[in-house]
């Protein structure tokens, strides 16, 4: 998987690379899936949710452009993988989810990992965690329609907040900066996500 779909296709960041081919990803993926673990293709978890495609997790972690003991928020924990390869990195991650049954599962094996630099809170992420904040980094595993103004309200100076926007057809990736003079927004390309859903993004299950 690091190979052949990270590094031949532009993951250079060797933090990321070494944290993705140490974390085993059948560990977050239901028993029958195990097998697809690295698969070049995301795959659901339940609930609606799904597991990113490896290269858009290390593509997300990558543009975060991080360093070890800094303040990571995390929107849509999900089934914890995106949360565990943050956490190897040597953040300190918070990471918000909304569906508890996800929550539960993720702590399990957060715990099993031995991974003790992860605080989790069950709620709308859309909010960001006000608490915590200023965050170094800000990363949403789930679509919205527009950036969410209280997660770039809680942009550390110097910080970006990479997250998925767009319809629920597509979308793009887009990382915004918090720079000197005041936010800067780049495009990275086309993705694909399951909705944030929050009073701030989408407010209701598309396949309800």
């Amino acid at each position: 998987m690091v190979t052949g779909q990270l590094v031949n296709r532009g993951i250079r960041d060797r933090r990321v690379l070494a944290a993705m081919a140490w974390l085993p990803r059948e560990w977050f993926l239901p028993p029958r899936l195990e097998r697809q673990a690295y698969d070049d293709a995301p795959l659901p978890i339940g609930n609606g949710q799904t597991i990113s495609q490896p290269l858009i997790v290390a593509l997300m972690t990558a543009a975060l452009s991080l360093r070890r003991g800094d303040r990571v928020l995390e929107i849509g924990t999900g089934s914890g993988y995106q949360t565990a390869i943050l956490a190897h990195l040597g953040l300190r991650v918070y990471t918000v989810e909304r569906l508890p049954d996800l929550l539960v599962e993720a702590e399990e094996r957060f715990r099993r990992l031995g991974l003790d630099n992860i605080e989790t809170r069950l709620g709308d992420g859309a909010g960001g965690w006000p608490e915590r904040a200023p965050f170094q980094g800000v990363i949403v595993t789930a679509a919205v329609p527009c950036v969410p103004p209280p997660l770039t309200d809680q942009l550390a100076p110097g910080g970006r907040l990479v997250i998925p926007v767009g319809d629920l057809a597509s979308q793009e990736l887009v990382i915004v900066e918090r720079g000197p003079t005041g936010l800067r927004e780049r495009r990275a390309g086309g993705v694909r996500f399951v909705p944030l859903i929050s009073r701030l993004a989408f407010t209701e299950e598309p396949w309800t």
